[in-house]
């Protein structure tokens, strides 16, 4: 048998980039190989046979982590294989998901499927790159309707201001970071952005972003010859549309309605609204015997609303509240708001409520992840919750979904750069976000309400940092001959506006800079201008939100809450790390009974960490740990307790489980008949260290005459 198997290749940003098509899953409708140096990624797209009778494109992209890729035996000590998908590779599939999704037309009504299995995994070059490639490609080429290719890159900035496209490993842990972004689009728009920055400025970012656009040009021209020699004609697939003549009776019977139903400032009202509505239009498809059309109806309902939407901001700058295009919702903030929590803040913007609730504890509380691409540490944890409460649903409580993980991702990116390090504070920080009610960008109040929340904690967080949701509403139209973008920008974008609106747009940051981006988008992209003025505006509204801030917390509270532990750090010989463990943990673990402190905590540095949340039992503990870990020298002064008396001497306890004998011949000048005639039991006495040996100490009381 053989494989027919066609190779394409091209040097990209100095590395070797390869896609082979052959019989390999030849059942899919496509699959590529796609490998950049030596991580080489499986993508296929299938689509179904049967459209189904629903009112969405059911479009899955998944994005498996293979533990074999990174040659590594992974998981729970009693199942070693994969499990649910990391986190990593959760915020890797919607990446890819967001670049590809808004390229389809959404009328689809068949399952379309895109699996990317990381099959190699090098440890340097990083398999989202080369996933959305394969991903584009494998589509592009395939029967199933899609308007791309597309291509994404890495970007990271220097703060001596280097520049580097898809960076190794290597290269970014070099890098003092500015900022790290993931940017993604079509030969002239970007469609997709992450990015995590160290308070960058709007500038310089615009500035990589199009340098950023020229490589994916490079990608897009590559993609097309491939799939001129492998591409498969498109497959004629039917759209979901109504009749014209139900949609002409459906649209006569909106047109005095939708407006009044749609233009209200409180997010109930919009919904009890558009469900009364629906509600006459079900009775009026009865009364036209068109009740079996309440599915087309519905879409046609979304769709004279999106049109309505985009008519009266581009032609009047009428936004579904009232607001004007650049105006920030009523702002609330509050903080400290129970008692025993570490810290606590709630942030509201218009019907949107954020409470975010940190919590401090130990070294040792930090979560490990074992991932196919490594195994880390995070001391800082953000984490974010959307009940269903915050939209008035009713739905099954269970783990965060992709949404959350995303969500609180992008919240975590935002403050990540401000958290200050072990050394300035040795805690490891959680904070949970609440959405308690939700009505446009709660990722961004998340922002908002963490920043507060550390602060009433007294995390030292270098500044406050505050996110803003933008968007954008565009309209082609003609002037001579020619097509022209008409566009407006919306700050502060609430329900109607990011469903119907064509961007959702979300900037954090502090007053000095960037410090999170996310993009998506439902048109085929933004050109860089647009771009451009979108970071101005944000700029503005950022301001202004971390103005109201400031009023409720301008800087983080000197000490930490009295029901936080108290965390002492203290430095011994990394040498000594046996001796302060014992065997078996047997010496640690007596420590902690014996003064009650919570955990100890030891690096490899030798670096101990003691909690507790009495101060006084956290002293004891580190004086204990110093006493055992303290090194004697010849000629010290010493005191303790006389614990032992024997024939030839005396048993001094040096504390810290160490102990120094003081032999008869050095208790004075002189013969001693009894050792008791010079010291007894339970007397407290100095004495000089006059032998050190094999962890043996010898003690002198004449030698002490002179002193």
């Amino acid at each position: 048998m053989k494989l027919n198997r066609q190779e394409f290749k091209i040097d990209f940003a100095g590395k070797p980039l390869r896609f082979e098509v052959s019989e390999i899953a030849g059942q899919a409708n496509a699959a590529i190989l796609g490998q950049y140096g030596d991580t080489i990624v499986l993508a296929t797209v299938v689509m179904g046979k049967q459209d189904k009778d629903i009112d969405y494109f059911p479009l899955s992209v998944e994005y498996e982590e293979k533990f074999y890729a990174a040659g590594k035996i992974l998981g729970s000590r009693f199942i070693r294989r994969e499990g649910r998908p990391s986190e990593e590779a959760v915020l890797s599939g919607r990446m890819i998901d967001r670049t590809l999704r808004p390229l389809f037309d959404h009328r689809i009504r068949r399952d379309v499927q895109i699996v990317i299995t990381i099959l190699s995994y090098d440890s340097e070059n990083d398999p989202d790159f080369i996933a959305l490639l394969t991903a584009s490609t494998a589509l592009a080429s395939s029967q199933i309707p899609w308007n791309g290719p597309v291509a994404g890159v890495r970007i990271i900035r220097g703060t001596n201001g280097e520049t580097i496209i898809n960076p190794t490993n290597s290269q970014a842990k070099e890098l003092e970071v500015k900022f790290d972004a993931f940017v993604s689009g079509t030969e002239e728009k970007i469609n997709m952005i992450e990015l995590s920055g160290n308070e960058s400025n709007e500038d310089e970012v615009i500035e990589s972003f199009n340098l950023a656009q020229k490589e994916i040009v490079k990608l897009i021209a590559f993609q097309k010859k491939v799939i001129e020699k492998i591409g498969k004609p498109k497959a004629d697939v039917a759209l979901s549309e109504p009749s014209e003549e139900v949609k002409n009776k459906i649209q006569n019977f909106l047109k005095d309605k939708l407006e009044d139903a749609i233009y209200t400032s409180e997010k109930t009202d919009h919904q009890n609204n558009i469900d009364t509505l629906k509600e006459s239009l079900k009775e009026y498809l009865k009364q036209e015997d068109l009740i079996d059309e309440l599915s087309a109806a519905n879409a046609i309902i979304e769709e004279e609303t999106d049109k309505l939407i985009h008519k009266n901001i581009i032609e009047f700058e009428k936004r579904p509240d009232g607001r004007k295009l650049d105006e920030v919702r009523d702002l609330y903030t509050e903080i400290g708001l129970f008692k025993r929590l570490h810290g606590s803040a709630l942030f509201i913007r218009g019907n949107t409520q954020a409470l975010a609730v940190t919590t401090l504890a130990a070294p040792g509380a930090e979560q490990l992840m074992e991932t196919m691409e490594a195994t880390i540490k995070r001391r800082f944890m953000l984490h974010y919750n959307f009940p269903p409460y915050s939209t008035g649903e009713i739905k099954r409580l269970g783990g965060p979904g992709r949404r959350e993980i995303g969500h609180g991702s992008l919240a975590e990116k935002a403050v990540r750069f401000l958290i200050p390090s072990q050394e300035e504070f040795p805690y490891t920080m959680r904070v949970v976000s609440e959405i308690l009610s939700s009505n446009g960008s709660s990722s961004m109040a998340s922002v908002c309400a963490t920043s507060l929340s550390l602060m009433d904690a007294g995390v030292p967080i270098k500044k406050s940092a505050a996110g803003i949701a933008m968007g954008l509403i565009t309209k082609n139209k003609e002037e001579g001959g020619k097509r022209k973008e008409n566009y407006k920008i919306l700050t502060d974008i609430q329900g109607p506006e990011d469903h119907y609106g064509d961007m959702d747009c979300k900037i954090a940051g502090t007053k000095d800079g960037i410090t999170a981006i996310q993009m998506d988008v439902k048109i085929y992209g933004v050109t860089l201008p647009i771009l451009k003025e979108v970071f101005q505006q944000a700029q503005k509204a950022r301001l202004e939100i971390l103005e109201i801030m400031d009023k409720a917390i301008s800087k983080p509270r000197e000490q930490v809450s009295a029901y936080a532990p108290t965390i002492l750090t203290v430095q011994i010989n990394p040498e000594q790390i046996g001796t302060v463990i014992g065997p078996g943990g047997k010496m640690i673990n007596k420590i902690i009974q014996d003064t009650g402190v919570e955990t100890i905590d030891i690096e490899e540095s030798g670096r101990v960490f003691v909690a507790a949340i009495d101060n006084g039992k956290v002293d004891s503990a580190i004086r204990y740990i110093k006493s055992l870990t303290r090194e004697y020298k010849v000629g010290e002064t010493v005191e303790g307790e006389i614990i032992k008396i024997l024939d030839f001497g005396a048993i001094v306890d040096l504390e810290g489980g160490k102990d120094g004998m003081i032999h008869v011949s050095e208790l004075k000048d002189g013969f001693v008949e009894k050792v008791e005639d010079i010291v007894k039991l339970g007397d407290k006495v100095k004495a000089k260290v006059i032998k050190v040996e094999n962890g043996k100490i010898g003690l002198s009381l004449k030698a002490m005459k002179d002193e």
